[in-house]
């Protein structure tokens, strides 16, 4: 049996309450150059979309979260361009969705679609139906 994907994805910002202030004060400022397409699209000004939650909620897929100061701390070897979505194997973790075709995403929507199709994170639903060997 397949164990479950594991995804990290991984904002372009640090943590600490400054960091997160600064980068919903400009997210409403200046949205346009905000740096973290992963942020703006999941959360809205202070929170986390609805629709996103509801969307992690429904893969078959263990989803972690990580800042760039979090992922330098817990993988130093790890160079990737942020933001970005890694699939966290038996060792290092492999890129799964760059920050490229993130910055491509227009909306949730998007990127919700990028996670289906290339990080192996089907619907609980979708993964229950293949076991059976039905068709999605």
């Amino acid at each position: 049996m397949n164990a479950r994907p594991r995804l990290l994805f991984v904002y372009n910002a640090d943590t600490g309450l400054f960091n997160t202030l600064a980068d919903a004060a400009h997210k409403i400022l200046s949205p346009q150059t905000y740096q973290c397409v992963l942020c703006k699209v999941t959360y809205g000004w202070f929170q986390e979309r609805r629709a996103w939650r509801a969307f992690l909620d429904t893969l078959d897929a263990d989803c972690e979260f990580l800042h760039r100061d979090e992922l330098h701390a817990r993988f130093p070897d790890v160079a990737v361009t942020l933001p970005a979505v890694l699939c966290l194997g038996d060792g290092q973790p492999t890129l799964c969705i760059d920050a490229q075709r993130l910055r491509a995403c227009r909306d949730l929507d998007e990127l919700m679609g990028l996670v289906r199709a290339l990080c192996g994170a089907q619907s609980a639903e979708g993964s229950a139906r293949a076991a059976r060997g039905e068709a999605p």
